[in-house]
């Protein structure tokens, strides 16, 4: 069962944190997380800042159905997810498959983004042509 597939378990603390070989092991299992400062985290990119919102506000659902919570900042075109377990002061399986709950929910925007990269590109190339 891939990571996006499975269900957050409750962690309420007396449980170890991952080891580093476990978590460069289920780091390999996602696409673009870094392992920084005891979490992992990965930057999404967005058309738009109410884009960005709206994955934001899927993603806190997502988090709320699981009973985990990511740190999410919300930029202008970007937002930026944080997971560590936080009653074991590290990383727990719950990391990961949030992490993966993430990616397969980003999945979504991604035909958006790339209308509004060529929509973008094409008026660039109208507007140097007509120089």
């Amino acid at each position: 069962m891939d990571l996006a597939s499975k269900k957050c378990v409750p962690c309420e603390g007396g449980v170890p944190a991952l080891e580093l070989e476990e978590i460069e092991k289920k780091l390999a299992e996602l696409s673009g997380w870094s392992f920084t400062d005891g979490q992992i985290q990965k930057e999404y990119s967005f058309d738009s800042y109410l884009a960005g919102l709206e994955f934001t506000y899927e993603l806190g659902k997502i988090a709320e159905e699981n009973g985990h919570h990511p740190d999410i900042l919300t930029l202008w075109s970007k937002v930026r997810v944080s997971l560590v377990t936080h009653s074991i002061n590290g990383l727990s399986d719950n990391d990961f498959i949030i992490a993966a709950k993430t990616d397969r929910l980003f999945e979504k925007y991604v035909p958006r983004i790339r209308k509004y990269a060529r929509r973008c590109c094409l008026l660039y190339t109208s507007d140097a042509a007509d120089e």
